[in-house]
């Protein structure tokens, strides 16, 4: 993780042009399993195509004055299934369902053998981003609770050794990661607040084998699910699966806050941990002003030191028109710099 005082960070995504991906396809849905129509470019063009938008987001996150970057996801139809879907032991044509956060009906993968994985599957993405920018490289992956949650077993036959088996593709996943490059690893687990009490019995277990041996800072995320795709209303006031995340090797949680309001006392619960805070409202499109950044990061500030904050959108940015998200973003960087130049 950056050592810069208040280093400011993206989640993960960011926006895909429109000329890439069918945005509004994209709306409707978060994949499970692979979504090839949303592709505006033809296959034989489509690597290069994601290649231009990757720069285009490296280079927006680093005009923005973002500490710690991300290939913003780009390559991806959502956050999980590009890792989730490439996978050995799944059947790719026939998917199953399962009930999504959303309480809809979501195709997912099915998983009819042993799961292994055969290559690395996020190692070039990495290997561009790190390619192309300077600054603290962050690489995401699905966390293997919120992957065995989005799959439907009819192999293991136990959810615990589901997401163990998970956990430990994720974890040679990571190793070879940080071996290409990657400064810090994230794990993505919007799923341990949806089903809390799974999460209870084998969550911590399955993260901790994700990163078991993994020698650069890692984080793990939860959100509320896409401001796009949950709006506010429905969005609770506080976590159900939080403190318990204090139990897991990695050294850095990131929580969503602006947008629910949560209360910050929750924070106390998670020391020692560095604690990344959603501090941009993404549900709504007006562009907060540096100030009110500021005004959120102090408001952590009363729980935590400035050397255990990291600023941050709440969520990943990928539903928000570029120019809201690169105006986020500036603003962002420009609150957590007033903040830092009042504690020198």
């Amino acid at each position: 993780m950056s050592s810069k005082l208040l280093s400011t960070a993206v989640v993960g995504s960011y926006p895909q042009p429109d000329w890439l991906v069918d945005r509004q396809m994209l709306s409707k849905v978060v994949p499970r399993v692979r979504m090839p129509e949303i592709w505006r470019v033809e296959e034989p063009w489509l690597e290069q195509a994601q290649d231009d938008a990757t720069l285009l987001a490296i280079r927006d996150m680093e005009r923005a004055g973002i500490d710690i970057v991300t290939d913003g996801e780009i390559r991806r139809e959502s956050y999980s299934n590009r890792l989730a879907t490439a996978l050995e032991g799944l059947d790719p044509d026939n998917p199953g369902f399962v009930k999504s956060r959303s309480d809809t009906q979501a195709a997912v993968p099915r998983v009819v053998g042993q799961l292994s994985r055969s290559q690395p599957i996020e190692v070039r993405d990495l290997e561009f981003l790190r390619a192309n920018t300077e600054r603290t490289a962050k690489i995401t992956l699905p966390g293997p609770f919120t992957m065995s949650k989005q799959a439907v077993d009819e192999y293991y036959n136990d959810p615990e050794s589901l997401a163990m088996a998970m956990a430990a593709i994720l974890n040679e996943e990571a190793h070879d990661l940080v071996r290409a490059g990657a400064d810090v690893i994230q794990l993505d687990e919007p799923w341990v607040r949806s089903d809390p009490d799974n999460a209870r019995l084998y969550a911590v277990k399955a993260i901790n084998r994700a990163l078991e041996g993994i020698d650069v800072p890692t984080v793990v995320h939860l959100c509320f699910g896409y401001a796009a795709v949950v709006p506010g209303e429905k969005k609770p006031s506080s976590y159900t699966f939080l403190a318990e995340l204090a139990d897991t090797v990695a050294g850095t949680i990131s929580i969503e806050c602006a947008q629910p309001n949560i209360d910050l006392g929750i924070l106390q619960d998670l020391a020692p941990k560095k604690i990344m805070l959603g501090v941009l409202d993404l549900s709504n499109p007006k562009i907060e002003t540096p100030e009110t950044i500021a005004g959120r990061i102090r408001k952590g500030l009363e729980y935590l030191p400035a050397e255990r904050l990291v600023p941050a959108p709440d969520c990943g940015m990928k539903y928000l028109p570029r120019e809201v998200a690169f105006g986020k973003l500036k603003a962002l960087s420009d609150g957590a710099t007033i903040v830092r130049q009042e504690l020198m």
